[in-house]
């Protein structure tokens, strides 16, 4: 197969720019790839909002810049940081000509929220599925337009590169450049490979790796771990971010997700005896940044020998509550938590991926004619810490610059035509795999990995060992692939444990405890590069 360009999935990211190039290029082919249904994304997720300078009068460019510039921890892109708040009001405008509904206050203006980090009111919601909303106004907009395939039950499993055609390729290796994709087809259960002159990475997060997450079972790193065999540049993978208020139930995964805003409107955050504890921590109390607040929680549990704590939304206004928060409403009153009498058992859980591809302003990778953007990507924009409800807006500012970089360059060329030179997939001497529990079982066994050793707080020590538990995994599984036939089951531990490889890695380098990567062991030099700043 053949197409023009290429999109590996159907977030926010992935359908923006699908949009938008198949608008302006409205003879070529686009082809749209998700491993499962097109709405089945992390982007479907999103419960609190988008972020953005909505109110001048009220809120100003500097302020939001300023406020992500904090939550990083100094590790942000100050230029990319610029570009994504000046140019993100503009995304959210054609968002809204596409037909996405944002939450109104009587008077009919934006009903602008407040979360963690943020100095004003400046996130969009559409209740608390704004993520949803989204997608579903994304998913109207591109079923108009008849140059758009969208691929559903598709799972790809590497990309294609010089490699496949029989060059050395190595990490120093100048133009690496990708064809296409090979992909297994789960409906015939083949092994085929789509050609293509641009390809755009928008995969999503890699939650999976741990074993509580707010993602979907979808977000297994493949993006991540596809361009590291590739020999592409990934960076900042130590940064993952845990949402502080994930619902606590036992065995459930994923976690159910109680947004940031419930905060932002007033919800407070309790012990085991019914103290508000954040004001110990930090002066902004329940809305500091993520990466303080899940760390306070964790401390709250480790202390009082518990697995959870408490949000408190019993001062809140009921029917305000239910108007704003339906989808939370209901899903603790179906596991009986009445929130207007109980309080809500949360702890956190792993959320979002700071680190990713290496990105340039224009979501161009390392290997050339492969985009990535979306939080499979690294951009610059996060740093060490995401501020909130910036993921969404971030997504759809990079699509956009992607979909500009190809017009610009007049990318509207023919397919390489190197069909001939690309072999098909070879599973000579491979078989079924005799028994699921090799598979089952050893993802088991990275998520406990990385959930006990790799977590909110970290240690040499455990980092080692994590290291070396890692690095037995990969045998087993590296052998386990070579000998059987590819199954996404596989190719997803495959990925994840190689995300799992790179988030160690990255927390092995950093000598110090920096905005997500708390590490006991390195706090002296932190508080020393904080004077240094300060």
């Amino acid at each position: 197969m053949q197409t023009d360009f290429l999109v590996i999935g159907s977030g926010i990211a992935g359908l923006t720019f699908a949009i938008k190039t198949a608008k302006h290029f409205p003879d070529k082919k686009v082809t749209v790839i998700t491993k499962t249904q097109s709405d089945e994304t992390n982007t479907k997720y999103a419960q609190g909002g988008i972020a953005g300078v909505w109110d001048e009068n009220k809120d100003s460019f500097e302020k939001h810049i300023n406020d992500t510039l904090i939550a990083g921890d100094g590790l942000c892109d100050n230029a990319i940081v610029e570009i994504v708040v000046k140019e993100g009001p503009e995304r959210i405008k054609e968002l809204i000509n596409y037909g996405a509904s944002f939450d109104k206050q009587e008077n009919g203006e934006y009903a602008l929220g407040k979360e963690g980090g943020h100095s004003e009111f400046r996130i969009l919601h559409h209740k608390d599925v704004t993520g949803k909303e989204m997608e579903r106004a994304l998913l109207h907009e591109i079923a108009t337009l008849s140059n758009v395939e969208i691929v559903s039950h598709c799972f790809v499993v590497d990309l294609i590169t010089q490699h496949h055609l029989g060059y050395l390729v190595t990490k120093s290796t100048h133009n690496i450049t990708c064809f296409g994709v090979y992909v297994l087809n789960l409906n015939s259960n083949q092994i085929e490979k789509i050609l293509s002159h641009t390809t755009l990475l928008a995969t999503g997060g890699c939650g999976q790796a741990y074993r509580t997450t707010t993602n979907p079972k979808i977000a297994t790193g493949d993006g991540v771990a596809m361009v590291y065999r590739a020999k592409g540049r990934i960076e900042n993978m130590e940064f993952i971010q845990f949402h502080p208020t994930a619902l606590y139930e036992p065995g459930v995964s994923p976690s159910f997700l109680i947004t940031e805003a419930v905060r932002g409107d007033g919800g407070i955050l309790r012990n085991k005896d019914g103290e508000a504890f954040m004001e110990k921590y930090d002066a902004r109390k329940d809305l500091a940044p993520r990466d303080i607040v899940a760390r306070a929680i964790d401390n709250e549990m480790k202390k009082a020998g518990t697995e959870c704590v408490y949000l408190d939304c019993r001062h809140f206004d009921k029917e305000k509550f239910i108007h704003h928060f339906p989808n939370i409403y209901g899903k603790c009153l179906s596991i009986g938590i009445d929130v207007m009498q109980h309080l809500i058992p949360v702890a956190p859980a792993a959320h979002y991926s700071c680190g990713g591809i290496q990105t340039n302003e224009y979501a161009q990778t390392s290997i050339t004619n492969l985009y990535a953007c979306g939080e499979c990507a690294s951009t610059g924009l996060h740093g060490a810490n995401r501020l909130a409800s910036n993921s969404l807006l971030e997504a759809m500012v990079f699509a956009h610059r992607a979909f500009e970089n190809i017009k610009e360059q007049n990318k509207n060329t023919p397919n390489p035509s190197i069909e001939g030179e690309v072999p098909d997939w070879n599973a000579l001497g491979t078989s079924d795999p005799r028994e699921m529990i090799l598979i089952t079982q050893s993802l088991k066994e990275l998520q406990s990995i990385m959930s006990d050793y790799v977590g909110i707080v970290r240690t040499d020590v455990r980092l080692e060992r994590a290291m070396k538990r890692l690095d037995l995994l990969f045998t087993e599984t590296e052998e386990l692939y070579r000998t059987t036939k590819v199954s996404p089951q596989l190719c997803e531990l495959r990925n994840l444990i190689t995300v799992g490889y790179l988030i160690v890695k990255g927390a092995e380098f950093r000598k110090e405890s920096r905005g997500l990567h708390y590490n006991t062991d390195h706090l002296e030099k932190s508080k020393l590069l904080q004077d240094i700043v300060l």
